[in-house]
């Protein structure tokens, strides 16, 4: 099968339509048409080079569709299923999906590689006859797409698309910062820096927890808009404002978890969200900066001290099998807010339109649309 697809073939650098091939599926593997996908900081990082990949690459992560074609002796899947594509696939044998940390699977290795992840030496899609990477194992950005059952949650067929392809990273990601990785409680003051379309969850995530005050920081009006819209009691341009905020909400403490969700972290970001929280406080380390980068200006003695936490997140210790219906099952309450922040949509040929928007601030959350 051939399909239009946005491809990367140098870092630093742009997203080009071209022609791909796919192979044809194998046992537990879907071909998918995509419905949407999310134009995520993650697919940036890579077009910047602060990611290193195999080039050239199907770009994409963030994605859902319709399976119009099932491998040989696949079970559970059937032409017509809706699917959200999970960028870290789940095996449901290795060490860590055993102990419920799906997102951490041991197929997460080839997340950047883009070939098969239970056989690294093969790839699932060409161009011109030559193996292609296909980001996360998904390449999102592609009319039709080849993937393992590891990387498809099916899903309820009434819910819109559109929607449900936020699910399959920043709406898991910034949530699962919040509830599962910062264990923001009742009555909590928490910190979100960067209220992006992961950050904005993040803001969800601590008002749906019960946080007393959500402190939104964002230099973009549209977002810190946005972000009050989400659950946040306060927004603030700038991680000072925020600070003396939360020192002043708990009697000089200060917050009780602090998310760091910029697009592009860099180690003063970090080192800022660590100095707003108080003693056995917490931060919490989602967005991404440069791969080079290293060293963080936080003082050892106020980490042992304090007892600070300082911890990371990847894709918000989701646990995608279960925590991708269960977002969506919230989304179909009402309870969970998705639509609200999607402010652009762009057909795949204008996929660099949506990075350029990001980078300007035009959006809480891109989405491509497939016709």
């Amino acid at each position: 099968m051939q399909s239009q697809a946005a491809v990367l073939f140098s870092a630093p650098g742009k997203f080009e339509m071209t022609t791909i091939e796919l192979d044809s599926p194998r046992q537990d593997e879907l071909v998918v048409k995509m419905v949407a996908s999310g134009i995520c900081h993650s697919d940036d990082h890579i077009a910047v080079g602060d990611l290193e990949v195999n080039l050239p690459m199907a770009g994409g992560h963030e994605g859902a569709g319709i399976v119009v074609e099932v491998g040989p002796n696949t079970r559970g899947y059937e032409v017509g299923d809706h699917v959200v594509l999970a960028w870290i696939p789940s095996c449901g044998r290795c060490r860590w999906c055993a102990q419920g940390k799906q997102n951490l699977c041991d197929l997460g290795a080839q997340t950047l590689a883009g070939a098969r992840a239970d056989d690294p030496d093969s790839y699932r899609l060409r161009l011109d006859g030559e193996n292609l990477a296909q980001a996360a194992g998904v390449a999102s950005f592609s009319e039709y797409t080849l993937v393992s059952t590891s990387s498809a949650i099916r899903i309820p067929k009434h819910l819109p698309l559109d929607a449900a392809c936020l699910a399959a990273c920043s709406v898991g990601t910034g949530w699962g910062s919040a509830v599962k990785v910062g264990k923001v409680s009742a009555g909590q003051v928490a910190i979100v820096m960067g209220v992006g379309g992961v950050g904005i969850h993040a803001v969800q995530g601590a008002a749906m927890a019960g946080a007393a005050h959500v402190l939104a920081v964002d230099p973009v009006e549209l977002k810190r808009t946005a972000a009050l819209g989400a659950g946040a009691t306060a927004a603030y341009a700038d991680i000072v404002e925020a600070t003396e905020a939360a020192k002043d909400l708990t009697n000089g403490q200060g917050a009780d978890v602090a998310i760091v969700c910029v697009g592009v972290t860099t180690p003063d970001h970090i080192a800022a969200a660590f100095a707003a929280i108080r003693k056995g406080g917490t931060t919490v380390v989602t967005g991404l900066g440069k791969g080079s980068t290293v060293g963080i200006p936080v003082s050892p003695i106020e980490l042992a001290l304090f007892e600070k936490k300082l911890v990371g997140s990847l894709y918000g210790s989701c646990v995608p099998t279960w925590d991708i219906p269960m977002l969506l099952d919230l989304y179909d309450q009402g309870r969970l807010k998705i639509d609200e922040f999607i402010t652009r949509r762009y057909p795949l040929e204008r996929v660099n339109d949506g990075f350029a928007g990001m980078h300007a601030g035009e959006s809480v959350k891109a989405i491509v649309e497939f016709t």
